[in-house]
């Protein structure tokens, strides 16, 4: 490597630590927060990002320095809407901190462009720098463990490594789910298998946190739970029939007809807004 790219790559290294101000998520049900359910406001959703822009607040805050955060993130979309109408939307509220992860739903297709899916999303974070913003992505997690998920742990592992490629590229931080162990343990995934509890966006948010630089009790969010009872043969047999009853058979006559469980779903937090911090 030449003097010249070795100087470039340096300048876009991400810088550790900042304080934002101004903090905009878009993505899909993952940034929604699906399935951390506010207690107060049954059908609203918190999730990791949420959490995320509490402890930012904090910092902000504390920083003698105001805060506002906005999440453009609806369920069920795909990676045009996250790059297309939600990008604008945000490039337009003047962030300096922007979460995106999209692709995610576009992968479960069968016949998934992983490089047209990495090229998008590079396009999106070359729009995003040039606004002014820093860009926080995030991997997807090993599905080795999950029983009908795991033959995509080939794209989810390329995705990632996309992902790490276009952040080392143009400066972003990145939430690596992918090295988090303790994500691979299903009782911090909720009953449909594909969103996280409470605790798991708790979690991602802590290291989220971490990602940016700030410092976090990295033992209390990247630790396994204690190891869990064996299930015997026919309990599994259940409950996966149980799940396939209840979540993959709607999920599927959805995919036939053409919807998406967010059709009908609008941002939960589409202006900037202040919060309170952590």
């Amino acid at each position: 490597m030449s003097e010249a790219m070795t100087a470039n790559n340096l300048t876009h290294l991400p810088e550790r630590g900042k304080v934002w101000h101004r903090y905009v998520a878009i993505g899909d049900s993952f940034s929604e927060g699906m399935s951390d359910e506010d207690p107060a406001m049954p059908g609203v959703y918190v999730g990791w990002a949420d959490r995320l822009a509490t402890h930012l607040a904090g910092i902000a805050h504390a920083a003698g320095g105001e805060f506002a955060y906005a999440n453009l993130a609806v369920r069920g979309r795909l990676l045009a809407d996250v790059v297309g109408p939600q990008l604008d939307a945000a490039l337009g509220l003047g962030p300096d901190l922007v979460s995106m992860v999209g692709g995610g739903n576009d992968i479960l297709r069968p016949k998934a462009d992983l490089d047209a899916i990495a090229a998008r999303l590079e396009q999106a974070v070359v729009r995003l720098r040039e606004g002014g913003a820093d860009v926080l992505l995030a991997t997807p997690t090993d599905p080795a463990g999950a029983p009908l998920l795991r033959h995509l742990r080939g794209r989810h592992a390329i995705h990632s490594a996309n992902l790490f490629s276009i952040a080392q590229q143009h400066g972003c931080y990145v939430i690596n789910q992918w090295g988090m162990r303790a994500l691979r343990d299903f009782r911090l995934w909720s009953e449909d298998r594909i969103h996280m509890t409470s605790e798991g966006h708790r979690r991602v948010a802590l290291n989220a946190l971490s990602a940016l630089g700030h410092d976090t009790d990295r033992a209390d969010w990247s630790t396994p739970l204690p190891p869990a009872p064996p299930l015997a043969r026919r309990e599994a047999a259940a409950a996966n029939a149980a799940w396939a009853r209840t979540h993959l058979a709607p999920w599927v006559q959805r995919r036939l007809r053409g919807e998406s469980s967010g059709d009908t779903v609008m941002a939960k937090r589409p202006e900037l807004t202040p919060i309170d911090p952590a």
